[in-house]
């Protein structure tokens, strides 16, 4: 989901439109887009995981930014439901809406803070699969019609090239996320 959410956004973000998106069973997907700017679209679906797994774990240590996060899933979550292409995307999202409006409503009638920890293991597993995923489909093997072969072809190089640059800026964005989330819990517990 925040993988093609991350497309989507690039897209928006420089000018396109987003047609539909699509996520398959298979962990594949694919978000058709008019416009915008490709050299910012295709990078954005790998790298667009990572930060925005960086951002929910720095925002999981928050009290008031687990909410901010969680209302932001949610909205996010409610826009694909109207982008979506697919039955999968559409039980997938309002599933983790309930989810989170769940554990939100425990957060806020009970002295249980579940909300911190589903935003943490949502933004853990984000991240981290998305290193993962660009191990397995860039770097180990060359998935044809994937970003960084596509990315390839505009930039006359390697797809496994693109595969290593954006599996580091992904670490770095993990361990940013890991980094900055002591700094705030420390902050906070001052």
């Amino acid at each position: 989901f925040l993988h093609e959410m991350g497309h989507a956004t690039a897209a928006w973000l420089t000018c396109g439109k987003v047609v539909s998106m699509e996520v398959h069973a298979d962990e594949g997907g694919v978000t058709k887009t008019i416009g915008g700017s490709m050299w910012i679209i295709l990078p954005a679906g790998y790298l667009g995981s990572s930060f925005w797994g960086m951002a929910l774990v720095v925002a999981s240590v928050d009290p008031i930014g687990v909410q901010v996060a969680a209302g932001l899933l949610c909205f996010a979550l409610f826009v694909l439901l109207f982008l979506a292409d697919n039955t999968t995307v559409r039980v997938l999202s309002v599933g983790f809406m309930l989810l989170i409006a769940g554990f939100w409503a425990c957060q806020i009638l009970t002295p249980f803070k579940g909300l911190e920890y589903i935003i943490l293991f949502m933004g853990t597993m984000s991240g981290w699969f998305s290193v993962y995923d660009i191990y397995d489909d860039l770097i180990s093997r060359r998935v044809n019609g994937s970003d960084a072969v596509k990315f390839a072809e505009m930039t006359h190089t390697s797809s496994r090239c693109w595969g290593v640059i954006w599996a580091c800026i992904s670490l770095f964005f993990m361990t940013a996320g890991v980094y900055l989330a002591l700094v705030v819990l420390s902050l906070n517990t001052q």
